[in-house]
């Protein structure tokens, strides 16, 4: 605990020596990171970010920078690129098929490994191409904190941090906010 403290402490400054001229996007990712490991609701819910921004500002980076610095390894991080997910049938990669399907006896790449390594980082790259049923289990992850794979066995996210990166909307810059 005393450990995590001080980690937390030094975040802002050690994200800030490695992502250059993102210190505002820094500093408002680090004070909700604390704010969730503070845990006031009674509600486990896990910590969610999206990042939007236009190609090479540093979203993914950031990502990779925090799974490193969070938990100490980036081994941590979950990385899945949505344009893997842009068909109905893909949702089954996530949480695992149903019984009597093809691959029922594989475990879902995304609860899997959260059941495996309950502190970790999950990384949606390119959310706006995830089909709407990817979208729907996203959703219950974000308000219920947890989700059932296919084997029925309830895995829960409150202890992972869900990041989702965007590039839509990148080429109409009209406000200064999130990534430069």
């Amino acid at each position: 605990m005393e450990g995590d403290i001080k980690r937390l402490a030094g975040l802002e400054d050690r994200l800030k020596a490695h992502l250059i001229g993102q210190d505002e996007a820094v500093d408002l990712v680090v004070a909700a990171i604390k704010r969730n490991r503070v845990q006031l609701s009674v509600q486990r819910r896990p910590a969610s970010f999206i990042f939007v921004g236009p190609t090479g500002v540093g979203k993914t980076e950031l990502v990779k920078l925090l799974s490193k610095e969070l938990f100490d390894t980036p081994e941590t991080l979950i990385r899945l690129d949505m344009s893997e997910f842009m068909e109905k049938h893909s949702v089954s990669r996530l949480i695992g098929s149903p019984p009597g399907y093809v691959g029922y006896d594989e475990a879902g790449q995304l609860t899997e490994k959260v059941r495996r390594k309950p502190y970790s980082i999950i990384l949606f790259d390119e959310i706006e191409k995830a089909h709407p049923d990817v979208m729907n289990i996203l959703l219950q992850i974000l308000d219920e904190g947890k989700t059932n794979d296919a084997h029925g066995r309830t895995v829960s996210f409150a202890n992972t941090v869900i990041i989702m990166t965007s590039n839509a909307g990148s080429e109409r810059r009209e406000s200064a906010l999130g990534f430069d």
